[in-house]
């Protein structure tokens, strides 16, 4: 059986958010865009303050303390839960409830990074995002977090055109409702998990064919007959 790497969230109003959850993987490349980015940072301004002597080494070692901890967390808190790193990878950290990431909570998770950096490399918190159900480390944990990916709605409706399909059995209300959730909702999911969806409206059909057929229906039932 194929598996998304999705969490349900209901909100305080009723509505069901679907989120997509971020894997070690972009995660990690995310930390290493981060980390190339404070790098040169560092580096351009240590030739200035070596020029300093000891004043210069204390101040590039507050700038050092600056950017490992206040970097994160500042672009969190205020950037809408993105590092530039994050950002690059199309990754944001919301809270559990998939409301926006709060300074406290950017703070929390931040914090708890050199926990997840033991013994080396963050690999306590590698170990963290791959055995916890919803990929969270340690930070996420406490702070009540998840990585998420952002989902852009696409601009045009160009999966939405073809032809309308009646269906072949008596609708009821439950199937209605049904067919109208995977209609707005068919983008977020990826064609194989569509595919799977579709056989179980259609088992008899190959899989392919049977998403033709559902998208089909949805839409008859969505626009009326062509």
């Amino acid at each position: 059986m194929l598996i998304d790497e999705r969490l349900e969230v209901e909100t305080p109003e009723g509505a069901m958010l679907s989120l997509s959850l971020a894997g070690p993987v972009p995660r990690a490349l995310a930390y290493t865009i981060d980390l190339a980015i404070r790098l040169v940072i560092y580096a351009a301004l240590a030739g200035i303050f070596a020029a300093l002597g000891k004043a210069g080494m204390g101040l590039l070692l507050i700038l050092a303390f600056v950017l490992e901890w206040f970097y994160p967390t500042l672009f969190e808190a205020f950037r809408h839960g993105q590092t530039p790193g994050k950002k690059a990878m199309g990754i944001v950290v919301v809270h559990a409830n998939g409301s926006p990431l709060s300074f406290n909570g950017s703070l929390i998770r931040n914090l708890l990074r050199t926990a997840d950096a033991f013994p080396l490399f963050y690999l306590l918190g590698f170990i963290c995002t791959l055995i916890s159900p919803r990929f969270q480390r340690l930070g996420d944990m406490a702070a009540n977090t998840l990585v998420i990916h952002v989902e852009e709605t696409p601009a045009s409706s160009e999966q939405n055109r073809g032809e309308s399909l009646a269906p072949d059995w008596a609708l009821n209300r439950d199937d209605q409702l049904a067919l109208l959730a995977f209609h707005e909702r068919h983008g977020q999911f990826s064609d194989a998990r569509q595919q799977e969806l579709a056989l179980l409206a259609y088992p008899e059909l190959a899989p392919a064919q049977a998403l033709q057929r559902l998208n089909a229906v949805t839409r008859y039932l969505v626009e009326g007959p062509a």
